[in-house]
Formats: C-alpha cells, sequence, structure tokens
C-alpha cells in the first residue's frame, strides 16, 4: 500500500510505495480517490502531451464509429485486438455517459 504525506491544510504533500520514518505518513488504500486525483495531476505536470493524447484518443474513436456507420469500414476489418478495445472503451463511454445523467438529475 502507498503511504501519504500531507500538509497543514490536508492535502497531499508526496507520496512514497514505502514507509518513511520521521515524518507523518499515512497509509492509503491505492483506490483513494484523494490519492487518485493527487497522482493524476502529478502526471498531466509532468506529461504535456497526456491530454493531448487522452483528446486524440477520443477522436479515433469517434472517426472510427463514423466510418463504421456510414459503411466505409466494417467493424470485422480491425484486427481481433482492436474489437475487444474498442468495445471496452465504447462500453465505457456509454456508462460514463449514463452516470453523468444521472447525476444531472438528482434534485437536492
Amino acid at each position: 500500500m502507498p503511504y501519504i504525506l500531507k500538509d497543514d491544510t490536508g492535502a497531499i504533500q508526496a507520496i512514497s510505495q514505502t514507509y518513511i520514518q520521521g515524518a507523518d505518513w499515512e497509509e492509503v488504500e491505492t483506490g483513494s480517490k484523494e490519492y487518485l486525483a493527487y497522482l493524476d495531476e502529478a502526471i498531466k505536470k509532468e506529461d504535456k502531451f497526456r491530454e493531448s493524447d487522452i483528446q486524440l484518443a477520443r477522436v479515433l474513436e469517434d472517426l472510427i464509429s463514423l466510418l463504421i456507420d456510414r459503411d466505409f469500414i466494417r467493424f470485422t476489418d480491425f484486427p481481433e485486438a482492436a474489437q475487444k478495445r474498442l468495445v471496452e472503451r465504447q462500453g465505457l463511454r456509454s456508462n460514463k455517459a449514463k452516470l453523468n445523467l444521472i447525476d444531472e438529475q438528482i434534485d437536492f
């Protein structure tokens, strides 16, 4: 399990895969939202192309769907591994869209 070090405001200051003595390191679950958000921000700072790559992947997924819908290519023209990835991504995006719609409909 990873360890986190927080500042006085409670924000994560650093992370470590091993416990470091002499500081107030806390063990955290690898699936913790706070931990994952910190990692995401750290990666964004280090890799300027990351967000661009993510957006380009979405464009390519949309382009492939468009070409299939307009019968320019067939889904079965893709190698099996590519078909599997496309189905997985389509499912993930569909589930995310459903979750976003549900969140928008909640009245408090």
